[in-house]
């Protein structure tokens, strides 16, 4: 682990992977994007940096993706897992942070996928109580397969790229699967953070959800954005485009100042404006 990152630095350059043009839709794979995303297949799984970004909220940043950490007075909450094998990285970086991963209390996974719920089955034995969407719930569990993404052409190389090594690729079956021991739905109210409100999001998948805390003015949108270059962009991947968007309208009225990515550099000032302007750009 490269070590903790001060409020107050830039959040260096990580995993995205895309750069936004005029018009999203026509979003291009950029030259070196492979190399930007770091692909180090099979390394899934363990984290390369701890960012601080809040005095209460932490980055776990993995080879693929990253999740988060927000500190209630020592009362956690993790936002996402990462890949299969990243449950002892995490707990590394939760003891260098005087936490013992059985302070962890809530595990919210914003959507299925192996990259973000591969560790959950893990989190979840320190005691852990995991959430997600109802509709994501039944996939989580193994009882049903994931959706298969609709990928535009541009998509399909990137595709390959980011599953090669991945266990579970939709629309395959977790390989992973997790008891969900709590179901949640459009307006439930989290208790970490002040309140965090569960937003659901669909189009990447069915069950997608954001959570927005408003008093601390903090979106976290799992995989419906992701950031590139300072700005929020949609997200890839899909399995309802026009979902998607509907989606990423609807995050853009909340106007949170800060967005947690499941992909890419978090945006720490500005978000809401940004994602205005995002909202103009999908309008067309």
């Amino acid at each position: 682990m490269a070590g903790v990152r001060r409020p107050g630095t830039p959040v260096p350059a990580s995993n995205g992977w895309l750069t936004p043009t005029g018009d999203p839709f026509a979003a291009r794979v950029t030259p070196g994007a492979f190399r930007a995303f770091r692909i180090r297949a099979p390394t899934y799984g363990f984290p390369v940096e701890t960012v601080e970004l809040l005095p209460c909220l932490h980055m776990f940043r993995f080879t693929v993706g990253q999740a988060y950490l927000w500190d209630d007075a020592g009362s956690l909450t993790l936002v996402d897992c990462g890949p299969p094998g990243s449950a002892p990285a995490i707990a590394a970086a939760l003891r260098e942070r005087g936490h013992e991963p059985e302070a962890v209390r809530s595990l919210v996974l914003t959507h299925c996928h192996a990259d973000h719920s591969g560790s959950a089955a893990e989190i979840r034995a320190w005691g852990a109580t995991v959430i997600a969407h109802r509709l994501e719930a039944p996939v989580l569990r193994g009882a049903s397969p994931q959706q298969r993404p609709v990928l535009t052409d541009w998509e399909r190389p990137l595709f390959d790229q980011v599953t090669r090594g991945m266990p579970d690729v939709p629309p395959q079956r977790l390989k992973y699967p997790v008891p969900v021991d709590e179901e949640v739905d459009a307006g439930d109210v989290l208790d970490f953070g002040g309140g965090a409100r569960v937003v659901p999001v669909p189009g990447h998948t069915d069950g997608s959800i954001a959570l927005h805390l408003p008093r601390a003015d903090v979106l976290f949108t799992g995989d419906t954005l992701a950031g590139a270059e300072g700005r929020p962009m949609l997200g890839v991947f899909n399995t309802d485009r026009d979902r998607l968007v509907d989606s990423v309208r609807s995050l853009a009225d909340l106007g949170a100042d800060v967005l947690c990515f499941g992909h890419g550099d978090p945006v720490l000032d500005g978000g809401g404006a940004a994602l205005r302007t995002l909202r103009g750009e999908v309008a067309v």
